[in-house]
């Protein structure tokens, strides 16, 4: 039987999701922020209508931004629309952002947007991993040990 959703989880939606990001970043830490919209932006992440697979996160003059991401026009709102690929403000406290800043700074890592969501409270929310890129040695090995995980996955259903 089926574990019962606790009331968090059952209005918890995916938007959209950067899947590249693992493969090209060791995460070391992700954070939850909120993100700052135009109402029409909203009614078209209702349709799930957005892409974050190449955008990413910089701190500029004390602020987050989430920079080249997509959210496609909606249809009904005609008159007061909104650009597709602005610059979207993130929303996060002074302390968090401190260590975004350093992180970025002084150890050579990067901010990439992992998942945006809706949450239990019907908020946008987006969660941005402070990461490193891989080389393509570690990728390699990571595409390997993936594979041995799905080889030993599939000998042990044969084996039942």
């Amino acid at each position: 039987m089926a574990r019962k959703k606790t009331p968090e989880e059952k209005n918890y939606k995916v938007i959209a999701e950067n899947r590249r990001a693992r493969y090209d970043y060791a995460i070391e830490d992700d954070l939850e922020c909120g993100i700052q919209l135009q109402g029409s932006e909203v009614k078209s992440l209702r349709e799930g209508q957005a892409n974050i697979a190449e955008s990413y996160a910089a701190v500029e003059d004390g602020e987050l931004w989430l920079v080249n991401s997509y959210i496609a026009p909606y249809a009904q709102a005609r008159t007061w629309g909104h650009e597709e690929r602005r610059r979207r403000k993130l929303l996060v406290r002074k302390k968090e952002l401190a260590k975004l800043w350093s992180a970025t700074k002084r150890e050579g890592m990067t901010l990439v947007p992992l998942v945006m969501y809706f949450n239990h409270k019907g908020l946008v929310k987006l969660k941005i991993g402070i990461a490193k890129g891989k080389k393509t040695r570690d990728k390699r090995a990571t595409e390997a040990k993936r594979d041995w995980q799905r080889q030993k996955a599939r000998l042990l259903r044969q084996n039942q």
